[in-house]
């Protein structure tokens, strides 16, 4: 059956994602970023990456328990490449890192065609196909992966969780093509698990094969999954490796020791990777029956669509159709439970609680 959504004024909600960070000591401008991202997130349908699981994990992990630090202070290191930038974040919250790795970015990329932000001791940036749409939407290629606060993949194969969820996203500028940019964004889990913590709180089972259970054995049921699987099994995998692997030489951490009690001697923090590619960089001008480079890429994803293939959905689509809806409410869509959510967060920043039953539904 379809889902009834109550419509949250945009200011209602940014009020309240604001007043809980205050309340929690980061300064205007981190809670300025956080409910950016949040508004974003909820705009586009992303239920398991909105203000809800951006506050709940600040709780669990983040400045309450020492592995975010309001009020840090971004220490950006000495580098021989120009167009290349390396951070030490000091833990300072993820979503205002992000924002500014990816204007940094495109900045460089301005000046010589593409840019790079490698981070280290970062905390979690939640949405990274925010960042990449935001670029995307100025007309750029963008890129970011992460590592996760937690090891809760199991690689594939093994039976202990070794990997975090470990997000991919791309965004590139089609907007000219096909109305909206083109975001390829996903774990490399089967879901992630702040999917598990939705279908959790709305009282619904997970897909099959995403999850596994105390013992390691394939759960639906939201209460006892413990890990997640990787999908696609070894090209997931290998993919959630790929992050690893790269926060390794930036200078990341152990995945299995991320968001433990501290260890003596270790670094326990996220790194990201963010990347952005001016289109004109990357033109070699000879394109078919002397067309434009904006032409071109219109014309492959015509043809991509085509033969049949008309009824196909491009990534990023579900989430430009989803924005419509949102536009034409007039406001963000939650559930009533994601209401009840929210209203926690009011009460902890002093501010009055929605009231459910006088918002409009659709």
């Amino acid at each position: 059956m379809p889902e009834t959504f109550h419509v949250v004024p945009v200011e209602t909600h940014e009020s309240i994602v604001r007043g809980a960070y205050l309340a929690r000591g980061f300064d205007e401008a981190e809670a300025h970023h956080a409910a950016t991202l949040a508004t974003a997130a909820t705009r586009h349908g992303i239920r398991t990456h909105n203000a809800i699981k951006a506050l709940h994990l600040d709780e669990l992990f983040g400045s309450k328990a020492g592995g975010c630090v309001p009020r840090a202070t971004i220490k950006k290191l000495p580098s021989r490449f120009a167009a290349t930038e390396v951070w030490d974040a000091r833990k300072k919250l993820g979503q205002a890192v992000a924002w500014e790795a990816v204007e940094t970015c495109m900045r460089l990329a301005d000046t010589y065609g593409t840019g790079t932000v490698s981070i280290d001791n970062a905390f979690h940036y939640l949405w990274g196909g925010g960042y990449v749409m935001e670029a995307a939407k100025r007309g750029y290629i963008a890129y970011t992966n992460c590592t996760a606060s937690l090891a809760e993949v199991v690689p594939f194969k093994g039976v202990f969780p070794t990997l975090g969820t470990n997000p991919h996203s791309w965004g590139f500028p089609t907007t000219q093509a096909v109305g909206f940019p083109i975001v390829i964004d996903w774990a490399t889990s089967v879901i992630a698990m702040g999917r598990v913590q939705q279908l959790k709180r709305e009282g619904k089972p997970l897909p099959a094969n995403a999850a596994v259970d105390r013992e390691g054995k394939p759960t639906t049921d939201p209460d006892k999954a413990v890990s997640l699987l990787p999908f696609g099994e070894h090209k997931g995998y290998a993919l959630s490796l790929v992050n690893e692997l790269t926060a390794a030489f930036i200078g990341g951490s152990l995945p299995t020791l991320r968001s433990r009690a501290p260890v003596a001697g270790e670094k326990q923090s996220c790194a990201f990777f963010f990347q952005v590619i001016h289109p004109e960089a990357i033109s070699g001008q000879a394109f078919a029956r002397g067309s434009s480079q904006s032409d071109n890429v219109e014309a492959v994803i015509s043809d991509i669509l085509g033969h049949g293939n008309e009824g196909c959905m491009l990534p990023g689509q579900l989430e430009a159709e989803f924005a419509t809806r949102t536009t034409r409410a007039g406001g963000l869509l939650f559930s009533q439970a994601e209401v009840e959510a929210l209203n926690e967060f009011a009460r902890e920043a002093g501010q009055q609680p929605i009231d459910c039953a006088a918002l409009p539904t659709v």
